[in-house]
């Protein structure tokens, strides 16, 4: 299926929407089929031992306000797919995106990779249908691979999670089946412009465009920046401990959920699901439910005319490795009502439109987390702003961020998604123009 506009698309979307028989149901923690709490540390698992867990964490680190804490978390150690199909058609490259609900959309249908699949789906350890198009990205495959690279899911409510971002340059016919559609870079751009359109999902495999077709800094340059990033790593500390989730301080347990005793943070809930539309027909499961909408966001500046924005070496509770290459600004400000605001926070929220050069809402992962929405933003400095840099930030443009998208550990799922923004809803801000680019 082809769209001559994103009126078409977004008309198509909504059809979608409607013909879904699509329910998500909350319900008890002890009582989601399929799934079971240990009766000695209350971990949360599934009976067949895959898919994921969500246990306890005790986080210890000297790069974060707060020292020490616990947490649930996710631990799901497989490796999933999260997969594109290229092709080009009359002369223009078109890329394969599905129509897909998950149980923790806010709008239902949005637009996911080709293939969006954990190891246990793909491998079919629910019993259920296969996975369209799994053929493409699985060896031996047919076709040239433009991106392939481990990355990182997000650290504050996962544990060392990754998946394999993959886009699969195809030149024979692919049969279209239903729910799925071809689009073009500059469609994808302007969708990325919508409030939750393009998922988590797809927006990170998109990054992978960014380092595909990024011009790469020098030898000297990308010297400079990995010895900043190594410096930063090498001097923080990050421990991480799993303990029993029913033995969390500062965690209440009921039946319907386990939350922080003062509100804040993320809450963990159950759901039941049923779906018309795929490869399994109902299912439970439990969800990360955040407190709030976060905000993800770039300070950026002009140098000579070109555009840099400020990266933050970051520490969360599940990263991979003890930082990440992150946005300026990524945080819930809900979490932060008495004080201790994230740096730079309330420079980028007090910031006029006339700076803002990128201001959409978009979706996170909806297959794991219940309602979470991030405001993403790219909010411009003025000419000569002395802002007081710390040394775990660093000036860089987005063509030299995207050069480290290609390695996985290097840059976290926020910035990713950003960097697809940028790099196809925002050309004009990379190419120097002033104006505002997304209300």
């Amino acid at each position: 299926m082809l769209f001559h506009d994103i009126g078409q698309c977004l008309d198509w979307l909504a059809e979608r929407d409607r013909a879904q028989d699509f329910t998500v149901t909350r319900t008890r923690l002890d009582r989601m089929p399929g799934w079971a709490v240990d009766p000695v540390t209350g971990d949360l698992a599934h009976r067949s031992g895959r898919f994921f867990t969500v246990e306890g964490l005790a986080i210890g680190t000297d790069h974060r306000d707060v020292e020490a804490w616990t947490q649930p978390i996710i631990v799901q150690p497989e490796i999933g797919i999260l997969g594109i199909l290229t092709r080009e058609i009359g002369g223009e490259p078109h890329y394969l995106m599905q129509a897909k609900v998950e149980p923790g959309n806010v709008n239902g249908v949005q637009l996911s990779p080709t293939v969006q699949a954990t190891k246990s789906n793909y491998t079919r350890v629910h019993q259920g249908s296969p996975v369209p198009y799994l053929d493409h990205f699985r060896s031996p495959r047919r076709g040239r691979v433009v991106f392939d690279s481990l990355q990182s899911e997000q650290g504050s409510w996962f544990l060392s999670k990754r998946n394999r971002n993959m886009i699969i340059e195809v030149t024979e016919d692919v049969p279209v089946r239903p729910g799925f559609c071809w689009l073009t870079l500059a469609q994808l751009g302007e969708l990325l412009l919508a409030d939750n359109v393009v998922n988590m999902d797809a927006r990170t495999v998109l990054s992978g465009l960014s380092f595909a077709a990024g011009a790469a800094p020098g030898p000297a340059r990308t010297a400079e920046l990995v010895s900043w990033f190594t410096e930063v790593k090498a001097r923080y500390r990050l421990s991480r401990t799993r303990t029993p989730l029913a033995a969390l301080p500062d965690w209440e347990r009921g039946p319907h959920e386990i939350r922080h005793r003062d509100g804040r943070h993320f809450s963990v809930i159950g759901v039941d699901v049923t779906a018309g539309h795929r490869e399994v027909k109902s299912w439970s499961q439990p969800m990360i439910a955040p407190h709030g909408r976060g905000v993800v966001a770039f300070l950026g500046r002009r140098v000579a005319g070109r555009l840099e924005v400020l990266v933050q070496a970051r520490t969360e509770a599940g990263t991979h490795d003890v930082v990440e290459m992150a946005p300026t600004v990524h945080c819930i400000p809900a979490n932060y009502p008495a004080g201790g605001r994230p740096r730079f926070l309330d420079e980028v929220l007090a910031a006029p439109a006339s700076a803002r050069l990128l201001d959409v809402v978009h979706s996170e992962e909806g297959g794991r987390f219940h309602h979470a929405e991030n405001r993403y933003l790219v909010v411009e400095t003025e000419p000569g702003a002395d802002l007081d840099v710390p040394d775990d930030f660093c000036w860089m443009t987005p063509a030299e961020l995207a050069g480290f998208v290609g390695h996985g550990s290097y840059v976290n799922v926020g910035a990713r998604c950003l960097l697809a923004c940028l790099n196809l809803a925002a050309g004009p801000v990379l190419d120097g123009a002033r104006s505002r680019v997304a209300a």
